[in-house]
């Protein structure tokens, strides 16, 4: 009677082949969930920067100068809440200036992402960071 089984090779190859595509699922997964966060980041820039040309025409033609979940953003009631970095406390937080005029930026993983090279609005063609400026 002959017994059929695998050899220690066969395994070794199957688990292997495993090992690589679990690894590269794990990759890609990785990167999709950077690209989400940076989509989320441009999409609040874009909402900052629609409050504050909302804050600009009904203020006398003043930018808002505070931000934050108690700044002018929020007390004059153009945006109901203040963004927050996709990836929580302690990750970056969107800057902005005032001046003016305004700048505002927020850092992304993904530098194919970005339009600036720092957070002091040098727009680029790609950088570390997404920012806006004001309109006026």
């Amino acid at each position: 009677m002959i017994k059929k089984a695998f050899s220690l090779f066969e395994l070794l190859v199957v688990i292997s082949i495993i090992g690589i595509l679990v690894a590269v699922a794990s990759l890609s997964y990785g990167t999709a969930q950077k690209k989400a966060r940076d989509t989320r980041r441009v999409d609040d820039m874009n909402a900052i920067q629609k409050a504050a040309e909302m804050y600009y025409g009904q203020k006398n033609y003043v930018y808002p100068a505070t931000t934050g979940p108690s700044g002018d953003f929020i007390t004059s009631g153009v945006m109901q809440q203040w963004p927050k970095d996709p990836k929580g406390i302690g990750y970056t937080q969107y800057t902005y200036r005032i001046g003016t005029t305004y700048c505002a930026c927020a850092a992304v993983e993904d530098p194919a992402s970005g339009n600036s090279i720092n957070n002091t609005c040098s727009f680029a063609a790609t950088g570390a960071y997404y920012c806006i400026k004001s309109q006026q």
